[in-house]
């Protein structure tokens, strides 16, 4: 099954402007499910059902918010680099994997 992709070009430029990612750069975390780890983001509760991953690319470990408005497309949000938080946790995820 392949993934579709989509986000509001606007956000994408703002987003790229504020965190140096475009979106279609943080696509590939989505590729790899095993070396992502998701979690639900409770702030949109009963509007949508969004998910905070955190994936790694070449250049370092980044957080991606995201949607899934019909099955198999993911809907791009924001994207940014992990806090040095966030990549200790995901170490200590991964480090618990079989």
């Amino acid at each position: 099954m392949s993934i579709r992709f989509e986000w509001d070009p606007a956000r994408n430029d703002a987003n790229q402007r504020k965190h140096g990612l475009q979106f279609e750069d943080v696509k590939a975390i989505f590729l790899w499910p095993s070396t992502r780890r998701d979690n639900i983001d409770d702030t949109y509760a009963g509007r949508e059902h969004r998910f905070v991953s955190l994936g790694p690319l070449p250049s370092g470990l980044v957080s991606v918010v995201w949607t899934e408005p019909r099955e198999g497309t993911v809907r791009i949000v924001s994207a940014r680099w992990a806090t040095k938080r966030e990549r200790r946790l995901y170490r200590e995820e991964m480090d618990q994997e079989p």
